[in-house]
């Protein structure tokens, strides 16, 4: 499943500014896009008073839903009739679904694939005696989806996300924290869907050491072998110089003033 199946993305089209006796009003034009396909399109009017959601127009419904009692009146003459509907459909043609390849075609040329990270830290509370944590580093654009599979089944609970944090330079990150008491045979995996991935893209957790310390592991082997490499070298060479001349013994020389006794 991609992300763009469950993610919508918004685009205000028109907003218009008014203020009357000190009254403030506008009204929005939206379209969302949950896919490219554009007739998969909602078309969203919204009028607002005083910055309050006072009525909005749905294309999905072709309906009007009233927030406010003394706009009823109006809705119920101005949101009907076959007149009404037809300028609304133009509209979402005009300004949505001519939009679609102009939307997804940006998007799809701007994406950058997130990093993940994936490693164990310290559990929040006692319920658990375990916590994982699943991170995602300089993705863009902003709509992600990370979610845990235990042994191939979603996990809902227990799960803690953060939202999509701002990088300040376009991209963005998001952190999501899994508390579980581990099984033995059990696979833990963090699922990653974003737009710029053809697919979702799985990492499952190894319990059995974490990669930075398998890594210290290694590095450690290595200069103990060197260290093992030189000393030999050192002893080789030193019996070498023993068989072909001898041990050399330092000597003091003493100063002519100390005379023998």
């Amino acid at each position: 499943m991609s992300v763009l199946n469950f993610s919508s993305i918004h685009l205000v089209l028109l907003s218009s500014l008014s203020v009357v006796d000190g009254y403030f009003g506008h009204y929005e034009m939206r379209c969302g896009f949950s896919s490219k396909d554009p007739h998969d399109v909602e078309f969203l009017i919204q009028v607002y008073g005083n910055k309050k959601l006072l009525v909005q127009y749905n294309s999905t419904t072709e309906e009007c839903t009233v927030y406010t009692q003394w706009m009823k009146n109006f809705t119920e003459t101005a949101c009907k009739g076959p007149a009404f509907l037809a300028e609304r459909r133009e509209e979402m043609k005009k300004y949505c679904s001519s939009n679609v390849p102009v939307v997804y075609g940006y998007l799809l040329d701007k994406t950058v694939e997130p990093y993940i990270r994936l490693r164990s830290v310290e559990p929040f509370s006692t319920r658990h005696p375990a916590m994982l944590l699943c991170s995602a580093y300089g993705f863009y654009p902003k709509p992600i989806r990370v979610t845990w599979l235990r042994d191939g089944q979603e996990v809902t609970a227990n799960v803690t996300s953060t939202e999509e944090l701002a990088n300040g330079d376009w991209t963005y990150q998001i952190h999501s924290h899994l508390e579980y008491t581990p099984t033995s045979g059990e696979r833990i995996t963090c699922m990653v869907e974003h737009f710029s991935l053809t697919e979702p893209k799985l990492y499952d957790w190894d319990p059995s050491l974490p990669k930075p310390e398998r890594n210290k592991m290694v590095i450690g082997a290595c200069g103990l072998l060197l260290g093992v490499v030189f000393i030999a070298a050192g002893l080789i060479y030193y019996r070498k110089k023993s068989t072909a001349g001898g041990v050399l013994v330092p000597t003091m020389v003493l100063p002519e003033s100390y005379g023998a006794i």
